[in-house]
């Protein structure tokens, strides 16, 4: 019988379901990297995988890798360049499809806060967090680059702000055209992944909004872990649930079980 999916696996294939076969894909570390491997060993196998390091065409070997640049990774890769060419070149003149990126702190036009934790505005002079995070890495160049960014991020309401304490990587920044106005090479976020549900962006304002909620979870829990009133999309509905396949592919991928938690 088969083990339980966990809400982390669970944002990890529905993650995973966003990234189409042949794409340039860039992945960070972590649930970001498993969802995108993921995708590599069930429906994406021609996937073209790199990370911020410049580790491109690989395949993880003995589990998920630790890092960007881990010998799990680099066991087996095409080649190694270096991020002044995965980010510098390849993300910022647009080439790169998809990115994934992780975030501690959202907001409703999908503005992402990996710097810190603030105890009030910050205003027009920057002041030390009261909480410091570990940093937008090359998130940043992703966010401003990538075609399209997948967001992923655990669904709790302090994560989930009506705007985020400070902008470590770029989303639809105050809405509408913004993007564009300030003359971004990427698309912006086409969804944000969580451990309760999935949101995508009104096609207009580019407010987030519900687009569908996993088995375990629902309309009225996601809406009371959001810090925005959140709306839900028309035609939103119920994530299909991941299949024998699914889960046993992404297994094999983290065959340490390093994320696998409840």
């Amino acid at each position: 019988m088969t083990q339980p999916c966990t809400r982390q696996e669970m944002m990890a294939i529905a993650t995973g379901r966003e990234i189409r076969d042949g794409e340039l894909a860039i992945f960070g570390v972590g649930l970001s990297m498993l969802a995108g491997f993921f995708a590599q060993a069930h429906h994406a196998p021609g996937v073209r995988s790199m990370t911020e390091g410049g580790v491109y065409g690989a395949t993880p070997v003995g589990g998920l890798p630790w890092g960007i640049e881990c010998n799990r990774i680099s066991a087996n890769a095409t080649s190694f360049t270096s991020a002044l060419d995965a980010l510098g070149c390849l993300v910022a003149s647009g080439r790169c499809d998809v990115g994934i990126i992780g975030a501690a702190q959202v907001d409703r036009f999908g503005n992402v806060n990996t710097t810190g934790i603030w105890d009030g505005p910050i205003g027009e002079t920057y002041r030390p967090p009261k909480t410091r995070l570990a940093g937008a890495g090359g998130a940043n160049d992703i966010a401003c680059g990538a075609k399209r960014t997948v967001i992923m991020a655990a669904h709790e309401r302090k994560r989930f702000a009506e705007r985020v304490d400070y902008i470590s990587s770029p989303g639809y920044l105050e809405g509408g055209d913004a993007r564009s106005r300030h003359g971004f090479v990427g698309g912006g976020p086409s969804a944000i992944v969580t451990t309760l549900g999935i949101l995508r962006p009104d096609p207009e304002t580019k407010e987030f909004l519900l687009d569908g909620w996993y088995a375990f979870s629902g309309v009225e829990e996601i809406r009371a872990n959001t810090g925005w009133d959140l709306k839900v999309a028309p035609g939103a509905g119920p994530i299909p649930e991941p299949t024998e396949s699914e889960l046993a592919a992404l297994r094999r991928v983290d065959e340490t079980g390093a994320l696998r938690k409840g």
